[in-house]
């Protein structure tokens, strides 16, 4: 692997220039950034070592970490500039129209769906660091589609940023992530705006708020450019997530309505098994 080409310079794709260059210190990797700044800080930052809009036609790897609602056109027309010996990934946090896009791509074989979990409430090329994704999960979807060879060059690369891979069907992919992430980040978001709200008549509300409210609350700095689109590609998934949280706070909001205290301990009592759960994942 001698070149590898990065589009989208921010956290994820900043993250994953920084993480190759330590590993693999020889390894040219050219960037472009549609926003100017963005590619600028990246030069600046080390993130790449050079910067031009398309990558080259020998270029090993082509990675592409932008806003889910550009992926689909953005990897037909990489796929377009690249030789038969160039793999093309994605990062994004959505699969299923992606891979149902490239279904009979005549180029099908060179291109990966991938999804690192990974992140911080953080954006842009200076919140990029060479760790991020040391230890992540990194979902990869219809595998099988790839060519062998080709999937080599992105294993090399998984390999040595420390990645776990996990193998799942698209459609699973995004009906888990709607739970898992992407409504965590709704919530968040939500929970942030009814605070705001408050904070319009009492001007002194965060001089109360503690570390639980602000772990709470952490994801609502995330990108609004990121999640936005995030929130619209999965929107079918999203609902149905959102469907179900609105149904349990509106029967957690009627236990207190009516005073029932027992019935509150009881519900949280068997949520507390979540911490169970979650430990036996670490």
């Amino acid at each position: 692997m001698q070149k590898i080409h990065i589009i989208g310079l921010g956290l994820l794709g900043g993250s994953f220039g920084l993480g190759a260059r330590q590993k693999f210190p020889e390894l040219v990797i050219s960037g472009h950034d549609s926003n100017p700044q963005n590619l600028k800080d990246a030069l600046t930052l080390g993130i790449i070592t050079e910067a031009k809009e398309t990558p080259d036609a020998d270029t090993d790897l082509v990675i592409l970490a932008t806003p889910a609602d550009t992926l689909g056109d953005l990897l037909l027309q990489t796929l377009d500039q690249v030789g038969e010996n160039t793999l093309v990934f994605d990062v994004g946090s959505t699969k299923a129209k992606l891979c149902a896009l490239m279904a009979d791509h005549p180029k099908r074989k060179q291109y990966l769906a991938a999804h690192p979990i990974a992140g911080t409430e953080y954006s842009g090329p200076k919140a990029a660091f060479a760790d991020l994704l040391n230890r992540k999960v990194n979902i990869i979807c219809e595998l099988e589609k790839t060519d062998l060879h080709l999937k080599e060059k992105a294993y090399e690369l998984f390999d040595a940023l420390n990645l776990k891979l996990r193998f799942m069907d698209p459609e699973e992919h995004d009906r888990h992530l709607a739970f898992v992430s992407h409504l965590s980040h709704a919530s968040s978001f939500m929970l942030g705006q009814t605070v705001l709200q408050r904070m319009q008549d009492d001007k002194n509300i965060f001089d109360m708020a503690g570390s639980g409210f602000a772990s709470t609350v952490r994801l609502a700095k995330s990108s609004p450019a990121m999640w936005a689109p995030i929130f619209t590609e999965n929107k079918e998934n999203i609902l149905a997530a959102l469907d179900g949280f609105i149904a349990n706070l509106t029967d957690f909001r009627n236990k207190i309505e009516s005073g029932d205290s027992k019935g509150l301990y009881e519900e949280m009592a068997e949520i507390n098994k979540i911490r169970d759960i979650l430990d036996l994942g670490k």
